[in-house]
């Protein structure tokens, strides 16, 4: 088998090193060490006065340094991402979503699948996606999702929000951003996310110089994320789709554009339960309470326990005995929370998902 190192894929230099070492590799470290048994080979050539050979470059190499090797390149991944305060996610969050909720199946079928499923994925041609924008209302489960991403997978999970790319002033945020991707490409086993992306990957059109230059940015550093051979992945959220420049939302850049929105009944009781496990419950009819909160998103059922529980709470240091929640505790809590859908905004996202929504 013959060996080109420009024109080689991953894939070709496992099979290769395998052929002549008897040892396999993982795919993404092939590359770089396919580089050190170059040098190797050549070392050992000097040092003795004579060809090798690849077959015992490989085998010296990988047996009496290999370990050294992927230890450095696993140290500085967990420094990275030590600095960027990554974090692990519970598995059990995928749980809390509903089966019927429309993105968790595109995000089973488009995301975990193919990353979990690897062998599978490649004998088919598919491709696990590196970069994915969500978007939707406020409060309706994207940052949620991203959690459950991570949990699922068993990988890192890292948040960056556009203002701490921006605490060195707006001025930095264009090179504070190019540091960032740059060293997110290095990470391995790791979901990172951007909230509130429209912030830094606005539209040029009416863009100020800075704006521009920043979303300019952000379209260089895209592809070169997805060229690096990682177990990564990039998911960047956004309220305001019609926001985003252009170019971002043509294929190329993002894998999948997936809509999240608001939730139907099975999906507000799969939440509502979550959260009612953790109260000191009395009677509760849980199908009465939900037909009472049509509008509702994710984040305004957390808010509506969060009051239940406080009110249960001071109700029974008041009166100095067990305060139970009921039916009647929520009814009386609900009229007090305005729910942050309304059916202008269900339409309007309505149309976005018709336009943008791409996976």
């Amino acid at each position: 088998m013959e060996i080109s190192t420009n024109e080689s894929t991953p894939e070709d230099l496992v099979s290769y090193i395998l052929e002549r070492s008897g040892h396999r590799v993982d795919p993404e470290v092939a590359p770089e060490l396919w580089q050190r048994i170059l040098q190797h080979k050549w070392f050992l050539s000097e040092k003795l006065g004579r060809d090798v050979g690849m077959r015992v470059a490989c085998i010296d190499l990988i047996e009496n340094q290999l370990s050294d090797f992927e230890g450095a390149r696993e140290e500085e991944n967990l420094r990275i991402l030590n600095e960027l305060g990554a974090r692990r996610v519970d598995r059990s969050i995928w749980d809390t979503i509903s089966d019927s909720q429309p993105p968790k199946q595109i995000v089973n079928r488009r995301i975990i699948l193919p990353l979990t499923e690897t062998d599978l994925a490649r004998k088919h041609g598919v491709t696990p996606p590196k970069a994915i924008i969500f978007f939707g209302p406020p409060g309706t489960g994207k940052t949620h999702f991203v959690r459950a991403v991570a949990g699922v997978l068993q990988w890192w999970y890292v948040e960056v929000s556009p203002s701490s790319l921006m605490s060195e002033g707006e001025e930095k945020l264009g090179s504070n951003l190019k540091r960032l991707m740059e060293r997110i490409r290095d990470l391995n086993e790791a979901v990172v996310f951007i909230d509130e992306f429209e912030e830094i990957a606005g539209s040029r059109d009416q863009a100020s110089r800075i704006d521009k230059s920043i979303t300019n940015e952000f379209l260089k550093q895209v592809p070169k994320l997805k060229k690096k051979d990682k177990k990564s992945v990039l998911v960047c959220a956004t309220n305001y789709i019609r926001e985003l420049d252009a170019a971002l939302l043509r294929p190329g850049r993002f894998d999948c554009v997936i809509p999240v929105g608001g939730l139907d009944d099975l999906s507000r009781r799969t939440i509502f339960e979550h959260y009612l496990a953790g109260v000191n419950k009395g009677e509760v009819d849980e199908q009465e309470i939900i037909n009472k909160i049509p509008l509702f998103t994710p984040a305004d059922i957390e808010y509506l326990f969060q009051r239940v529980k406080q009110h249960s709470f001071e109700r029974e240091y008041s009166r100095g005995k067990d305060y139970k929640v009921t039916t009647k505790t929520f009814l009386e809590m609900i009229p007090t929370i305005r729910p942050t859908l309304t059916k202008e905004i269900i339409a309007e996202f309505e149309q976005e998902c018709a336009k943008y929504s791409r996976y």
